[in-house]
């Protein structure tokens, strides 16, 4: 599968792959900026992706500043019609401000197949052996 990659800023960094075999590929930043906690802040990454049609792009965490600093990302669907550059959502949860220099590491990118259900409406569901449990309904 190829995956078209329009800079739209000229100091972007191609995403890429750390290793071979890894499933996501590292999107970085073209900004310095700082986090405190608390905060959200919108990470610039200056590309778009032309991600093609029957997939989607899933943007996870980057475990080095999520583990080691807090910062969590959310939300992360980039679907395969969008064409704007591609921005990665980052909240500090963590006790220290963090800064982010440019060209580093924010966030990573899983592409994969993706499904359409048809949504119905219906008066009742089938039972099953969990039914209704469930934050913790399973145990520690």
């Amino acid at each position: 599968m190829q995956l078209k990659i329009k800079k739209t800023n000229p100091s972007a960094i191609l995403p890429s792959y750390a290793y071979e075999d890894d499933a996501a590929f590292d999107l970085f930043s073209i900004v310095d900026i700082t986090i405190n906690p608390g905060e959200f802040k919108q990470i610039p990454t200056g590309i778009a992706m032309q991600i093609p049609t029957g997939h989607v792009g899933l943007i996870w965490d980057k475990s080095s500043i999520a583990q080691k600093h807090g910062l969590k990302n959310l939300g992360g669907v980039v679907d395969s019609g969008y064409r704007g550059e591609v921005q990665v959502g980052l909240a500090n949860v963590g006790n220290d401000s963090y800064s982010i220099s440019k060209g580093q590491k924010v966030g990573q990118v899983i592409i994969q197949k993706k499904e359409t259900c048809e949504i119905l409406e219906v008066d009742s569901l089938d039972d099953s052996d969990r039914g209704e449990g469930g934050f913790g309904s399973s145990g520690k």
